[in-house]
């Protein structure tokens, strides 16, 4: 089907779908790297998040659950919430194979968000990382339905890849705009990015999994600016708790000749001007 033959969500539910097979079969088994301890987070995010220990979590744009399981092995009651249907399928799967109960529910971001609002449904952190802001069409129907869900005194945390990176196309060169909003189709549909960062690879599961993917199904992102990020949430009526920029991406080798920091981080390739990869915030409900 033709990408303007369908709606933007249902384009990239298809194509997240195949995609999803594809990342999940690089990486073992999932499961016995949860029941031995793993965790697929990052020190910014914990430290971000805080004690969890109780709360209750809702992991928007989840994907395959491993972040929202590592959560929920922190003592959080989590709540995963995904577009694809086979992303939802694995994660439901896993927490049964794993033993660490999460609850997932296949849905796009903002209908489910709007949905939840009107039944009263409440959390004490909002969570989302890593390649979401790019696939809502709609900063601001986003933003009112994150606060429309937070309980009192709760916060929304986010750590993204920076939207300056993503104005780079994989050979450093300047291809994309920064922000504006502008559906960008990607004939390809969504990439298997876990075969190419050898960092998202579980230990001996390397070389194993579907070779050549190519997605039979296009998909469409969206670049917004951060400025355009921070004035939606400010204007759902949240206020800004902490900023940060890092030059270097957290589990990401999206770029030619990127420099391996440790920790399963990348930077810019030797000799390049440093720029910024990463950003974090943290907003709560204003009083």
């Amino acid at each position: 089907m033709d990408a303007v033959e369908m709606d933007v969500a249902e384009m990239n539910r298809l194509s997240w779908n195949a995609a999803t097979v594809a990342h999940n079969s690089h990486k073992g088994d999932q499961a016995q790297f949860f029941r031995n301890g793993g965790s697929t987070l990052f020190p910014e995010e914990v430290a971000l998040l805080g004690e969890i220990d109780g709360s209750s979590i809702l992991h928007l744009q989840c994907n395959s659950g491993q972040d929202s399981l590592s959560l929920a092995a922190l003592g959080a009651a989590v709540t995963g919430v995904d577009i694809s249907d086979s992303a939802i399928d694995f994660a439901r799967t896993l927490s049964a194979e794993s033993g660490i109960a999460a609850d997932f529910e296949r849905a796009d971001v903002s209908a489910w968000l709007r949905d939840a609002g009107a039944t009263g449904r409440k959390f004490d952190r909002v969570f989302s990382s890593y390649g979401t802001v790019i696939w809502l069409p709609d900063l601001d129907e986003w933003a009112e339905g994150i606060a429309g869900v937070l309980a009192p005194n709760g916060r929304f945390v986010l750590v993204e890849f920076h939207p300056f990176a993503m104005c780079f196309d994989e050979k450093w060169s300047l291809t994309y705009p920064y922000g504006g909003g502008t559906p960008v189709t990607e004939p390809g549909g969504v990439g298997d990015y876990v075969a190419d960062s050898a960092d998202l690879v579980l230990p001996g599961a390397q070389g194993d999994g579907v070779e050549n993917f190519e997605n039979p199904f296009p998909s469409c992102e969206f670049n917004w600016s951060i400025a355009e990020v921070l004035g939606a949430l400010r204007r759902a009526g949240l206020t800004l708790e902490s900023f940060d920029e890092y030059p270097y991406a957290n589990g990401w080798q999206g770029f030619e000749e990127m420099a391996e920091l440790g920790g399963k981080r990348w930077g810019v390739p030797a000799g390049r001007p440093e720029i910024p990869l990463m950003y974090s915030l943290s907003v709560r409900l204003a009083d």
